[in-house]
């Protein structure tokens, strides 16, 4: 029942976010939207950008979990990108407004749990000490973060599939090469 909830919590977010931005959302309309009370609300969020949060995580995040390795990040990437496009309006609405945070954070984790799977998989074998590896992760991860945010910025207007085959090619033996440069 509560997982039935939070998701009917989260359509109603998302159905609201079409027509307004986030930041003009309530509770109060949240919860009337939804049929439930706002006790029912509080019991599984803090606040509407928990609720967010929530929704970035259970809807892309974790559909991503079986796309970390060497052999699957592009469809990884694929997936964060093809769920923000499909999702272009409540995206937009939350990179737009006070949720902006919440958007971010869902694409740094992802990317830099992507990042950080396929950089232990390469490291296999390699002296690399562990600060490095998370240096060079974050290194990329906020290059690529910062590649997507400007993507939603400017409207989304190339496809999923040629950002990641952009991302593919700039991508291609840099991890491998940052790794041997920082073996000792």
């Amino acid at each position: 029942m509560s997982s039935i909830t939070k998701l009917a919590l989260a359509d109603s977010l998302k159905k609201l976010m079409l027509h307004r931005p986030l930041d003009k959302i309530t509770v109060k309309e949240l919860v009337e939207d939804c049929g439930v009370n706002r006790q029912t609300f509080y019991y599984h969020f803090r606040d509407i950008y928990d609720l967010l949060g929530w929704i970035f995580q259970t809807e892309a995040y974790d559909a991503i979990a079986d796309c970390q390795n060497y052999d699957t990040w592009q469809q990884g990437f694929l997936k964060i990108l093809q769920y923000v496009k499909s999702n272009k309006n409540f995206c937009t609405n939350a990179f737009r407004s006070l949720g902006r945070e919440h958007l971010e954070f869902f694409l740094n984790n992802a990317t830099f749990a992507l990042i950080t799977s396929v950089m232990d998989e390469l490291s296999e074998g390699h002296r690399i000490q562990e600060r490095d590896k998370v240096f060079i992760a974050r290194f990329f991860t906020f290059g690529i973060t910062g590649m997507l945010t400007d993507w939603i910025r400017s409207g989304m207007t190339a496809s999923p599939e040629s950002m990641v085959q952009e991302l593919s090619t700039l991508m291609e033996g840099q991890l491998s090469m940052a790794i041997t440069r920082y073996q000792y």
